[in-house]
């Protein structure tokens, strides 16, 4: 095997290891930023130069050696594919239509068990931030040793706080030989008052990341749910019954399909990652990300917002908060503290940090109204 006996990555790729990279999702919090046509892991959101999805794939290269499947929605095949144009086209799965979770990430395994028997795949989501490399490299080490002894791994986050909106993993017993604790049990999107006991109980927050053996993944669903691994295994053999099948796949979370069931009998691991993860959910963790409301963080001087784009575009007087100025027009900012303004041209939102998550109900507005165009 390619790493430490720690379970620190070496200098080579991990043995047999494959990324699976889930790209689909609204992002509808970060309208009109993110649109149907263009979601946010094909954008740029920390002005890094590299869209989500170019940074996830930069960050597991090291670890996969370059063997990787992205599944993305069909309509955004060909932005993924030109994106990546290291990866072959096999190596872009389009789905016909969202499915949610399990059936991307399952149809991902029945392709990698028929296509390489030795593998482990990890899924880790295209939209996600991570700011410590090495850590993380280190936690999926880890969680790729155990998963090669058959366990279904997920990485558990250090909560940074007690936040209402993660699911949470409770570590159990630890497991012999191995950088990882089974998992007691998942548990749904807290209370503020219960998820304050859960961080100070030691549980972590849950963010989709799982590592595993294709088939192993497989026979778990199998368990629960035989016709649904029977059927992403059929398409796997013959790729030319995608269309007709994929309609019919349940619609459900490979949380609630594989993770809490194989964890109920016993069959879940945690491996604790430390490395800083974000989700960029909403405006306000972009700010947050990008250091909103910190001194000097943006135009107009110190404690001026911070600017996502040509800072050159930005004046403020005594404000705070995130501007993204992404249609090339003058926008300026005056008396007003942790704003949100984001201009693309054909749309223009105003709102604060406190209510970012509300900016969903606005592309629902516009959806009920007929305004595709702008969603």
């Amino acid at each position: 095997m390619t790493q430490t006996s720690a379970g620190a990555p070496a200098d080579q790729p991990l043995e047999s290891f494959w990324a699976v990279v889930p790209a689909g999702g609204a992002g509808t919090r970060l309208w009109p930023l993110s649109r149907q046509g263009a979601p946010k892991f094909l954008l740029d959101l920390t002005g890094a130069g590299r869209t989500l999805l170019q940074a996830t794939l930069d960050r597991l290269d090291p670890l996969t050696g370059g063997r990787a499947l992205v599944v993305t929605g069909a309509a955004h095949r060909d932005a993924v594919v030109a994106q990546l144009p290291a990866l072959g086209a096999e190596d872009v799965v389009a789905e016909p239509s969202a499915r949610d979770s399990m059936a991307a990430i399952g149809l991902a395994a029945a392709l990698l068990e028929r296509r390489d028997p030795e593998a482990v795949m990890g899924s880790f989501a295209a939209d996600h931030v991570i700011t410590d490399q090495e850590a993380f490299r280190a936690a999926v080490s880890a969680a790729h040793a155990a998963a090669r002894e058959g366990w279904l791994v997920t990485i558990g986050i250090e909560p940074t706080g007690p936040a209402t909106g993660f699911g949470y993993v409770r570590p159990g017993e630890p497991l012999p030989g191995l950088e990882a604790r089974q998992v007691a049990e998942f548990v749904e999107k807290p209370s503020a008052e219960v998820a304050t006991a859960y961080v100070e109980a030691g549980y972590r927050w849950n963010a989709g990341m799982f590592v595993v053996r294709p088939s192993v993944l497989l026979d778990l669903l199998a368990d629960s749910d035989p016709e649904f691994a029977a059927a992403l295994r059929g398409i796997a053999a013959d790729p030319t019954t995608l269309e007709d099948v994929w309609g019919t796949l349940p619609k459900i979370a490979i949380d609630h399909a594989v993770a809490e069931p194989a964890a109920a009998r016993g069959k879940v691991a945690v491996v604790p990652g430390g490395f800083g993860w974000d989700d960029v959910g909403d405006f306000a963790s972009l700010g947050e990300l990008l250091g909103a409301g910190r001194a000097g963080g943006g135009a107009g001087g110190a404690g001026g917002p911070v600017v996502l784009g040509d800072r050159a575009l930005v004046r403020s007087v005594d404000s705070t908060g995130l501007v993204v100025p992404a249609g090339g027009r003058t926008v300026a900012v005056v008396g007003l503290d942790d704003v949100v303004v984001v201009d693309t041209g054909d749309a223009l939102l105003v709102t604060t940090r406190a209510r970012a998550q509300e900016v969903k109900s606005i592309v629902a507005a516009l959806k009920e109204d007929g305004h595709d165009e702008l969603v």
